[in-house]
Formats: structure tokens, C-alpha cells, sequence
């Protein structure tokens, strides 16, 4: 039904491809070509040239003027009966299309094809052949072909659009590109089970075969039709009718995750900055979406279904930096909303692409809020864009820092609509939904931690972005600090002369209280950090090991209340497995290294006070020498004979106020009167 039984469709009426006059004015066996001159092989003289473009058509008047009205009104609207040579520069299809235009005048059979329809309607529109002059004319029987026979067949379909490329605007407005698109859209979305394939899709670096030998290659009914069969050959069309295309598939309701594979497809062929950068755009597409196709695995073709014979794969348009700014400009137009419609991959290289054409701003943000969606699916490889702007710094840690920022309004806007509230507390058990999964933000923390350890080797990267890139995950999103503290490590040794100052602000970002054993080893060991830094880890570390000697504590005795008391020391270690005894005598090395380390420490610390103090005693005195003179001198033994004087004065009264308090203590005596 899709599919004309041959390429020619030579021997039919119009519908067939055979088009003729059933006038003919003047009697010909056909047309000669000289250099770049046509000649009417008749024996009456030519009397009208026609120029189109730098070709000239001798021909006679009367065929011409009983067909088309542009010719009648161009001799009479000239008021000179006797001109001889007209010319068409911009008539729509050229001289191919002119020159089949001319024969049909002269009633010469016209072999109709999908390569020619376009052109040959377009000019038609344009000579005005219309049914006002003559029945049956060009106008009529070349929409009459489009109709039956090109938009039935999926193969002239996109042949018949690939060829409107160059007859704009005249196939727009004559609906040819909207028509061929529709019929795309339909075939493509429609279930292919029960209709008569062909398939030309063969392995890498093997030609495609002809159409005769295309019939043995087809499968059998019984065989699945891959979903991607389309994708090749839709592949081939300009971006402006590949929009159209893909904007009729999705009113039909193909799924997104097909259209964005075929987006992913086509522009893996088209913009060879992604080729050559992330090669397998093209598989990972078509591995995408062949998930559910046939599995088991005969067929070895890559490609799928493509029913035309356009290029081979190793022939990569050649496409100039403005046609590429368009073609990404439109692909961002026409990605699916929804999320996962696309790969991450794919959009951070496209996005490294649009930066580097300088594409439209907004266009840009969008792009990014769509990477924000999905950002835990990012690998560090294609976070690490270059910086294409006047920044001094490699890489681009400005638009990181504004992907986070998408991704962390993405999570709060899942959290906070109701929709997703009522999906979490539906599937409260189920991790699929990303707003209740905490392990999206885990992923993203790691992935910006090895985002920070690549970027910080950059001597000219800022300590605040540094540490604004650090801070701008909440300190859920990180179980362990350890990527975080390697990043900071690498960032002092590319930054040897950063101050006291900005080391203890670089590591207020890591937190000591989630560092492994091992980063605290590392830690405590290491000359760049500041020794308050290296304090805390050794404490935090002291308090872990406490804690949890304390907890084992606590479990074994909550054990032994519901245990049989075991009878010596051998006893216990029979019982005890062989790994576990290893394992505690490693932990026992290693908290008496740190207790170790952290006495030496401490030691060193109150030596290094204890010089502080002595160093400030003996510059107080040297300061205090230099200060004194004569008069400061007399004035200080003044006021050390005052103070003294004042200390006698203040003991003598106190010994005096001694007796009296004594007697005023003692009971009063009553004497005796003689009266």
C-alpha cells in the first residue's frame, strides 16, 4: 500500500506518471539540446526564446499561450504583439522544471516521478496552467499525482519533501511540505504489523543494495519491525521540514521516548561536534528504542528500517556554524517535556555546543532547566565544559553552579506539589519516584565533588566559587565528606599561597564528623591544612572511637544478661571468628596510632603556648626598658612609698580596731555602787 510496485512509474495514466496533451498545436518528435540551448525538433522555425536562469528554450508561441497565463499576460501586458524573448529567473524548479513544463505544451509525454513532482507543480503554480485555459492541464494532473501516488508511499513521501528544500516559499503555500508531512507522521506512527516492508538498512560499509535485490532482504511476517525504522530516513531532511515532521508525530501521539531518539539520531548526523565529541549518539539512540523490538538477535543490520537509498553513514553534511546555531536553536524547540525523553549526555554536549555558537540566551536557559530535571544522570566528563567566555578560568563553573541551582528548585517543586505528595504517600515503598529517593541528591553531591576536585587544579578558580560550588548542596546530600576534603586538598596544593585565613575559611565547607578513618589518617598528616583543622579531625576521630567502644560496651553487657557467662579469655577466642579477631586488632592499632597522634599533638601545642608566652613576657620588658626615664622613675618610687605607706596605715588601724573589737565583744561588767 506504502510502497509503489517500481521507481519509475513509467506506463500509467496521470496517476501513473504519463503525462501528455491531447492538443498539440504543433507537431514535434521532441526536444534537442545544444550547449545551453533547447531546440523544438520540428521543421517550422522557432519564434519565442525563453530565458530561464542561463539557459535559453527556443520555442513557438501558440503551445505556450493556449497553457499558461503567465505567458499571455506578460506578450499582451506589454502591448508589443511582436516580442520574441521573455525571461524567467525566478521560476521555482528551474530549467528541469521548465523544460517538462515545455513538452507537456507541446504534448509531449511527461514521465512523472518523486523527484520531479515538486519542481514540475511548483512552476505549473507559477506558468498559471490552470483548467480556465484548457482541461486537464498541468496545474490538475500534477496534484492529482501528489495526491494518489506520492502521499501513499512512504518512500516518494520523503522524497517528494527532501526535494521541496529548494522551492521555497512556493511549496509551503501550496501545502506540498505540510501534506508530505502529515503522510510521514501517519505512516511512521502506524502499527506496521501485516504491511509489506521493505528494508534497505544493511550493516556499516556495505553498500545498500537496488530495489529489485531489496525484496530478499525484507523479513518475514512473523518478524518484528523494529521501532527506529523510520529514524534514517527521516534523518536526511532539512531541520525546517524535520520540525514539521516530528511536530506531526507527536500530534499523533508517538511516544516521547521515540521522538526523542529520533532528535538524538538526527542530530548525531548533523551537528558533527557531537560525533566527534560522544560518538554512539546514533546506537545509544537506537539501542533506546529498540528495547522492545525483536531479541533474538538475527538480524545484524544497524539502522533499522529506511526505504530510500540517501547516503551512507560515513558521509557527514558538512554544516556551517550559522546553519548549526539554527539546527540547535530548533532541536531545543522540539524536544518532548517530559523527563528522560532524552539523555542527559546528549543534552549537556548539546548545551556545551549552544554556548559555544553563542545560540539565543533564552533558548540557553531552557536547555539548562531541562539538564537541571535530570541532573543526577550527569557524568563528569560532560560536566567539564570549557569556559567560552572572557573568564579566566578552564572550565565553566559558573553554569554548573547554575545547573545545581535547577536541579535543587526541581527537587523542592516535587516535593512541595501536591501531585507528588499523593504519588509518594500511594508508593510510599517505592524508590522510583525522585522526590522521595534520596539518593538522587547523594549522587549529585559526589558528582559535584569530583566536579570540584577536576576544577580546582585551575589556579585561576577563585576561593569563592569554590566555596559557593561547595555550600550549594544541604548537608543531607552528603553521607561522607571524603570527596569534598580530597577536593579541598587538591585546591591547596594548585593554591600553595593562600593565607592562614582563607585555609581555615576553604575548610569551614567540610565537615570532620563525616571523614573515613582513612581521610582522617590523611588528615591528620597533612602539612596544608591549618592546625585547628587537623585538631578537630583528631577529635571528632577521639569521639567516634569512644563512642563507639562505649556502644560495644553497652552491647556486650545488654548480651551477656541473656548469654551463658563464658568460662576463661580461650574460651572467647575459639568462639570468636577468625576475621572479626583481625579486624579488632586492626581497629586496636589504629586507636592506639591516633591517641598516640593526638597526645604528640597536644604535646606540641602546649609547647608552641608556652614559647608564645614566654616570647610576649620578654617583649613586654623590652617594651616597658625603652619607655622608662628620670621623671617616670621618681614618680613610680612615689607612688611605691605611697602604696606602702597606705598598706602601714591600713594594718595599724587594724591592729588598733583589733582591741577594741575585743572589748566592744566582751560582756559589760556591772560594778557595784556603795550608794
Amino acid at each position: 500500500m506504502w510502497d509503489s510496485e517500481s521507481e519509475s512509474v513509467t506506463g500509467r495514466d496521470y496517476g501513473n506518471g504519463i503525462l501528455s496533451s491531447s492538443k498539440q498545436g504543433v507537431k514535434t518528435d521532441g526536444f534537442e539540446q545544444r550547449d545551453r540551448s533547447w531546440y523544438v525538433a520540428t521543421d517550422i522555425p522557432s519564434d519565442f526564446l525563453v530565458q530561464v536562469g542561463d539557459v535559453n528554450f527556443h520555442l513557438h508561441k501558440y503551445p505556450l499561450l493556449s497553457r499558461s497565463g503567465k505567458m499571455n499576460r506578460l506578450i499582451y501586458e506589454s502591448r508589443d504583439l511582436d516580442l520574441n524573448k521573455v525571461a524567467l529567473d525566478d521560476l521555482p524548479g528551474g530549467p528541469e522544471a521548465f523544460e517538462l513544463a515545455a513538452r507537456f505544451c507541446y504534448g509531449i509525454a511527461v514521465d512523472l516521478t518523486a523527484a520531479n513532482i515538486s519542481g514540475l507543480r511548483c512552476a505549473a503554480e507559477y506558468l498559471e496552467m490552470t483548467e480556465d485555459l484548457e482541461e486537464g492541464n498541468l496545474i490538475f494532473k500534477t496534484e492529482a499525482f501528489l495526491s494518489y501516488v506520492v502521499l501513499s508511499s512512504w518512500r516518494d513521501s520523503i522524497l517528494v519533501l527532501k526535494s521541496s528544500e529548494k522551492l521555497s516559499p512556493w511549496a509551503e503555500n501550496l501545502q506540498i511540505v505540510r501534506r508530505c508531512s502529515e503522510s510521514i507522521a501517519w505512516k511512521a506512527c502506524a502499527n506496521p504489523k501485516g504491511i509489506r516492508w521493505v528494508y534497505t538498512g544493511k550493516p556499516p560499509k556495505v553498500s545498500s543494495p537496488k530495489w529489485n535485490e531489496m525484496k530478499d532482504s525484507s523479513p518475514g511476517r512473523n518478524s518484528q519491525v523494529p521501532p527506529d525504522w523510520w529514524f534514517e530516513d527521516v534523518s536526511i531532511l532539512r531541520i525546517d521540514h524535520f520540525v514539521r515532521v516530528i511536530t506531526a508525530i507527536k500530534v499523533k501521539g508517538m511516544r516521547f521516548e521515540l521522538i526523542g531518539a529520533a532528535i538524538m539520531h538526527y542530530a548525531g548526523k548533523w551537528l558533527p561536534g557531537l560525533i566527534t565529541d560522544g560518538a554512539g549518539f546514533i546506537d545509544e539512540a537506537s539501542n533506546s528504542s529498540n528495547s522492545n523490538s525483536n531479541s533474538s538477535g538475527r538480524i545484524s543490520w544497524k539502522g533499522g528500517l529506511h526505504m530510500i537509498v540517501a547516503a551512507t553513514k560515513d558521509d557527514t553534511p558538512k554544516v556551517q556554524a550559522k546553519d548549526q546555531r539554527m539546527i540547535i536553536e530548533s532541536l531545543i524547540s522540539i524536544i518532548p517535556p517530559q523527563k528522560d525523553s532524552v539523555s542527559c549526555s546528549f543534552l549537556l554536549r548539546l548545551l556545551r555546543m549552544a554556548i559555544m555558537l553563542k545560540v539565543a540566551p533564552a533558548l540557553v536557559t531552557e536547555l539548562e532547566k531541562r539538564v537541571g530535571m535530570q541532573f543526577e544522570q550527569a557524568t563528569l566528563e560532560d560536566l567539564l565544559i570549557p569556559s567560552y567566555s572572557k573568564n579566566e578560568t578552564l572550565f565553566d563553573v559558573d553554569l554548573v553552579q547554575r545547573l545545581l541551582e535547577h536541579f535543587l528548585v526541581q527537587e523542592q517543586t516535587e516535593l512541595s506539589s501536591p501531585s507528588s505528595r499523593s504519588f509518594s504517600d500511594k508508593h510510599m515503598y517505592d524508590g522510583t519516584h525522585r522526590g522521595a529517593n534520596p539518593s538522587a541528591k547523594v549522587r549529585v553531591a559526589r558528582l559535584v565533588d569530583s566536579y570540584l576536585t577536576e576544577v580546582s587544579k585551575d589556579r585561576n578558580l577563585s576561593l569563592t566559587k569554590f566555596q559557593v560550588l561547595a555550600e550549594a548542596l544541604p548537608e543531607s546530600a552528603r553521607t561522607c565528606d571524603d570527596g569534598l576534603y580530597r577536593a579541598i586538598d587538591s585546591y591547596l596544593k594548585a593554591h600553595p599561597t593562600l593565607s592562614e585565613h582563607e585555609r581555615k575559611r576553604l575548610c569551614r565547607v567540610m565537615d570532620c564528623q563525616k571523614l573515613s578513618i582513612d581521610a582522617c589518617v590523611h588528615a591528620a598528616q597533612n602539612e596544608r591544612l591549618p592546625l585547628r583543622v587537623v585538631v578537630q579531625v583528631l577529635f571528632s576521630e577521639q569521639v567516634k572511637i569512644t563512642n563507639s567502644l562505649a556502644n560495644s560496651t553497652l552491647k556486650e553487657s545488654s548480651e551477656a544478661l541473656y548469654q551463658p557467662v563464658i568460662s576463661n579469655r580461650k574460651t572467647l577466642l575459639e568462639g570468636t571468628p577468625q576475621s572479626f579477631q583481625e579486624g579488632w586488632a586492626t581497629a586496636k592499632k589504629d586507636i592506639n596510632t591516633l591517641k598516640f597522634e593526638l597526645e604528640t599533638v597536644k604535646s606540641k601545642y602546649l609547647e608552641l603556648q608556652n614559647d608564645m608566652d614566654n616570647l610576649q613576657r620578654q617583649f613586654d620588658k623590652m617594651t616597658n626598658k625603652k619607655q622608662t626615664s628620670a621623671w617616670t622613675a621618681g614618680w613610680k618610687k612615689l607612688g611605691k612609698f605611697t602604696k606602702m605607706t597606705n598598706l602601714e596605715k591600713t594594718e595599724i588601724g587594724s591592729q588598733v580596731a583589733a582591741p577594741e573589737e575585743q572589748t566592744r565583744k566582751t560582756p559589760r561588767r556591772w560594778r557595784n555602787s556603795i550608794s
